[in-house]
């Protein structure tokens, strides 16, 4: 069974930062990327940033410049760094895998963590 395990959410002033660390557990052959999406109250879930197995990112340009995604492959653990928080920042961020759990193509799963909330507010 694979899980996603979030931690680090909170309360953060306006221009502070925040570490988010979500780690993959559970037997898999492969990571195929890694991810944050975010969900405000009231709005739709929308891309945060992805880290592929290659080591190259992607971020949504409402985030590039302030957030920062990383990834210790050792431990299957994907980090977010959110410097520069802005109120607008305020959700649930859910982070996301893709993964192969076994060396076929038709093993090819998405799995969901069960979220973080993070408030940005004076």
């Amino acid at each position: 069974q694979v899980q996603l395990v979030e931690s680090g959410g909170g309360l953060v002033q306006p221009g502070g930062s925040l570490r988010l660390s979500c780690e993959l557990l559970g037997s898999i052959f492969n990571i195929v990327a890694m991810g944050w999406y975010r969900q405000a109250p009231g709005k739709q879930r929308e891309y945060v940033a992805k880290i592929f197995t290659t080591g190259g990112t992607n971020y949504a340009d409402s985030v590039k410049g302030r957030f920062t995604i990383s990834r210790d492959n050792a431990n299957n653990t994907v980090y977010l760094q959110k410097n520069s928080l802005k109120p607008d920042d305020t959700a649930v961020y859910y982070c996301n895998a893709s993964v192969y759990l076994y060396k076929t193509a038709s093993s090819r799963r998405d799995y969901w963590g069960q979220g973080t909330q993070v408030t940005v507010s004076s």
